[in-house]
């Protein structure tokens, strides 16, 4: 009889924890994100461990992990290679489980990550690819475009010197998707606005050697060298500039993208003058301000954030706030993605506005020019406002888009 209760007991112990079984697979609340970046490099200024800090920064002010959440951050390197981003993504999600991948600066390890979430229906979340195409002919429903992208960068600098008389360019272009994307976007906007495009000279990245392509461009007698490039490229392509004396040579050096650690790195006697066009700058306005002095306590090098680190906060922070209206982490990419686009967006760095359809989120951009020495109260304080760019000016119109992702 003893014999029988047990093994009825132990039976209805085992049929409560099946019951129970159900229910917590239901309500997972999990989460891995994989911060992809380039951590010793060209990039690394930019990102970095800067972008982990942000990430983590966005998982503390969500409050998930106090609401019972569970959420994991991880980083890696891609070198500024395709396969190896490609790899490392690959890895994440098949063997580690992971839900996001996030930031990728450099355009070519964006454009291929972005291929690998939609196969794998994960998610990637970019902050630092520039790229438009991310949006346009090679979006999809896995991926997401917060802080910038070529578009912006070509209609804000590029048509503001055009306007303003640099009515004849030559670009000195990075050898690659970003700098290709960026040279076509602001050439067709050069012409669009009435100038002309007199030719243009690819760079390998991260190269060290300026002289030859630099030469070139001053040989064009173009009013305006176009710079399609970024990060170490940009600074050592300016500096190489002031030792062949081209601006002062009447020529005008065009940073088509300018972080605020490439002006840091400049100094202002070098960077002084150049315009350039941001959708972030830590001393825009009080909630910029505030953030931006909590993330350089925590930056490894004790500096301010660029626009793809605040971008990139903004970004986790909404993609948590999906997860949260989800009740539990789905761990499909498609139908989280679909549900940020659902979300209104609304942040302390970008304000409202809303994700579209092709996963561009629409925010106002402005255009900058960094402050002469003498101008500057003190460290970090670099840039000069010169025009708002509105949100929708930002964006490339939706009736425009390549991507299929849009109903005309």
């Amino acid at each position: 009889m003893t014999t029988r209760i047990a093994r009825r007991f132990a039976a209805s112990v085992v049929l409560a924890a099946l019951g129970l079984a159900t229910p917590a697979l239901a309500q997972d609340k999990t989460v891995k994100i994989g911060v992809l970046n380039d951590m010793s490099s060209l990039y690394a200024d930019i990102g970095g461990p800067n972008s982990v800090v942000a990430v983590k920064m966005a998982v503390e002010d969500s409050g998930l992990t106090k609401k019972g959440w569970k959420i994991e951050v991880v980083s890696g390197d891609h070198q500024n290679k395709p396969d190896i981003g490609v790899n490392i993504a690959r890895q994440w999600i098949d063997a580690d489980k992971m839900d996001v991948i996030a930031d990728t600066p450099n355009s070519g390890v964006a454009l291929a990550v972005s291929n690998l979430v939609k196969e794998k229906n994960s998610v990637l979340l970019n902050s630092g690819a520039a790229t438009a195409d991310l949006t346009g002919k090679a979006c999809n429903p896995n991926t997401i475009s917060f802080t910038y992208d070529t578009y912006m960068l070509a209609n804000g600098t590029g048509k503001a010197l055009t306007k303003a008389g640099g009515d004849t360019w030559f670009f000195l272009t990075a050898d690659y998707a970003f700098g290709h994307a960026l040279e076509r976007d602001t050439g067709n906007v050069v012409t669009q606005t009435g100038g002309k495009v007199l030719g243009a000279v690819r760079h390998p990245l991260n190269t060290s050697d300026f002289s030859s392509f630099l030469l070139q461009a001053q040989s064009s007698k173009a009013k305006v060298i176009g710079l399609a490039n970024a990060g170490g490229d940009t600074t050592n392509s300016i500096k190489q500039a002031a030792e062949f004396g081209i601006v002062q040579g009447g020529q005008k050096l065009a940073a088509l993208l300018l972080f605020i650690n490439d002006v840091h790195a400049l100094g202002l006697k070098t960077a002084q003058g150049l315009t350039f066009t941001e959708s972030f700058y830590w001393d825009l306005n009080d909630n910029t301000r505030e953030w931006s002095k909590r993330f350089q306590k925590l930056s490894p090098k004790g500096s301010m954030p660029s626009m793809t680190v605040a971008g990139l906060y903004a970004e986790i922070l909404h993609y948590l706030k999906a997860m949260e209206a989800l009740g539990s982490n789905p761990h499909d990419g498609a139908k989280v993605v679909a549900k940020m686009k659902e979300l209104p967006t609304d942040d302390p760095l970008f304000g409202k506005g809303p994700l579209r359809a092709d996963g561009r989120r629409l925010i106002p951009a402005y255009l900058f020019e960094v402050k002469k020495p003498e101008e500057s109260k003190g460290p970090w304080d670099y840039y000069k406002q010169i025009a708002t760019i509105s949100a929708e000016d930002a964006a490339k119109p939706l009736e425009a888009s390549e991507c299929p992702l849009v109903k005309k």
